[in-house]
């Protein structure tokens, strides 16, 4: 058996099939506790990282004075210079972004 570790787009019908035998509660117990424990670990690794990113945004708007939405706004029109730290700070933000929206999918979903 081969285990991949990164999304093989091969397998998204199996996902989508699966997740729908497990909405109409036709999975064994087994792929039941899998199912759930994936979706948990992934949350939980979201959450993980979203943490880590926090902090080091923390540090950025504390070393330059300046919230990351207002960067962020400043580094989008051009008024920011193309440091490595100005690219990284922007690059931090929408990863955390898109985590938050991650995150936020999740809980819709979970209601």
């Amino acid at each position: 058996m081969t285990v991949h570790t990164t999304p093989n787009t091969k397998y998204t019908k199996g996902v989508r099939w699966l997740a729908e035998l497990y909405e109409k509660k036709q999975v064994s117990r087994l792929t039941a506790q899998t199912l759930n424990k994936a979706v948990e670990y992934e949350v939980s690794q979201s959450k993980s990282q979203l943490t880590e990113i926090e902090k080091v945004l923390t540090d950025y708007e504390k070393q330059f004075n300046l919230s990351t939405a207002e960067f962020l706004k400043r580094y989008q029109a051009g008024q920011t210079d193309d440091s490595a730290e100005s690219v990284e700070w922007a690059s931090l933000a929408k990863m955390a972004e898109s985590i938050r929206q991650r995150l936020a999918l999740f809980s819709e979903t979970a209601e």
